[in-house]
């Protein structure tokens, strides 16, 4: 199995940092072979733009859905991009590691997303949900929070976790067909003593040796399909004003 490791903070020193290397080990000793995206680190742009194309569908009007169709059709990511959706593509498992800011992705990870991702690579018509390129793979997010526990519940100040996270769930994640696992939250992380801290990263350890040794799930993706992103894109007008 391979899988992606994603990871967003711009501090080495972070509690995030230290779950992206927990990860890394913890994957790697169960067997996975793994890859990070160090968004960061490697300096990647979160905002699209026809430097997302060696080529051009339409001169005249940028519209990014079409010019994304125009160059899963003709290879015409551009370098960066093309590295992110070869990674993308090879991994049974991504993780995704970010601190939660404003109750959301930064804005970096949400850039991943909207730039790698792209119609006709990631999902096209009838490619979505569990009729999705990524139908048998799974993902799992691991963020650190500055609340705590108790705002994030269903009578805190924030919410549940689950309500917060729901946009990244539904409309991300199981949207491209992945297989959703249970969020790792790392509470109040920047609050907390060394002990606790510690005891998040046996906890986070532990949820990656679930994932990853449950044999029904290692059957089904020997099992699956050659369900290949962007393997099929149909075509389909699109309105100029989607």
């Amino acid at each position: 199995m391979h899988s992606l490791i994603v990871y967003a903070h711009p501090e080495p020193t972070s509690f995030s940092a230290a779950l992206k290397d927990s990860a890394r080990r913890t994957l790697t000793a169960a067997g996975l072979t793994v890859e990070v995206s160090d968004l960061y680190a490697e300096g990647f742009n979160p905002v699209p733009g026809r430097h997302d194309f060696t080529g051009v569908a339409d001169p005249a009007r940028f519209h990014y859905q079409s010019e994304q169709l125009h160059a899963a059709r003709t290879s015409g990511f551009s370098a960066e991009l093309a590295r992110e959706q070869a990674r993308l593509a090879r991994a049974d498992l991504l993780v995704f590691i970010f601190p939660l800011w404003w109750g959301g992705l930064p804005a970096i990870l949400k850039g991943w997303f909207d730039r790698v991702c792209a119609y006709g690579v990631a999902y096209a018509d009838g490619k979505r949900f569990d009729q999705g390129y990524f139908v048998g793979r799974r993902t799992v997010l691991a963020l650190s929070t500055g609340g705590t526990a108790e705002r994030f519940s269903a009578g805190g100040t924030y919410g549940d976790i689950r309500q917060v996270l729901y946009s990244v769930d539904r409309c991300i994640l199981s949207y491209l067909g992945l297989e959703v696992m249970e969020p790792f939250v790392a509470y109040a992380a920047p609050r907390v003593d060394d002990a606790a801290r510690a005891d998040y990263l046996r906890q986070w350890e532990a949820r990656l040796n679930d994932i990853v040794s449950d044999a029904a799930w290692q059957a089904r993706l020997q099992a699956r399909a050659t369900n290949t992103p962007g393997a099929e894109v149909e075509d389909k007008a699109w309105s100029s004003r989607h």
